[in-house]
């Protein structure tokens, strides 16, 4: 008896389990940071497309206010540059270069992603580009 009722709400799944859990297991300090930054970036890239998108002011807000808060980071620079060309990506409605922006993060931050995580975040520039 697996089947939902007909009046029940389908179980919202969080795509970047991975990642997430990647985040809080990594030690305090620049690991995390910038494991924190992806996670917080990626999603406003996630919400940029598909089903779900926001609106492109409110993306800009957030990718504004995303970008203040990674100015308090310890972030290399690589890092940092990379995810800022998503954030800005991530305001403009242009798939191309949103993916290209994610392929770069995920280059930079891989020492850092387990399989999964890095899956996520491919899976991701796979469905930004198609």
């Amino acid at each position: 008896m697996d089947a939902l009722p007909p009046y029940a709400l389908a179980e919202p799944v969080f795509p970047f389990r991975a990642l997430a859990l990647a985040t809080s297991k990594a030690p305090l300090g620049g690991v995390r940071e910038a494991l924190m930054a992806t996670l917080v970036a990626v999603r406003l890239a996630a919400a940029s497309q598909g089903p779900g998108v926001l609106p492109a002011v409110l993306r800009a807000e957030r990718a504004s206010a995303a970008r203040h808060w990674m100015g308090a980071l310890t972030l290399p620079a690589t890092v940092r540059t990379a995810l800022g060309q998503l954030l800005d990506a991530s305001v403009r409605d242009q798939p191309a270069a949103l993916a290209t922006a994610l392929a770069n993060v995920t280059e930079v931050t891989a020492p850092h992603l387990d399989r999964k995580a890095r899956s996520e975040l491919d899976r991701l520039a796979r469905a930004i580009g198609a």
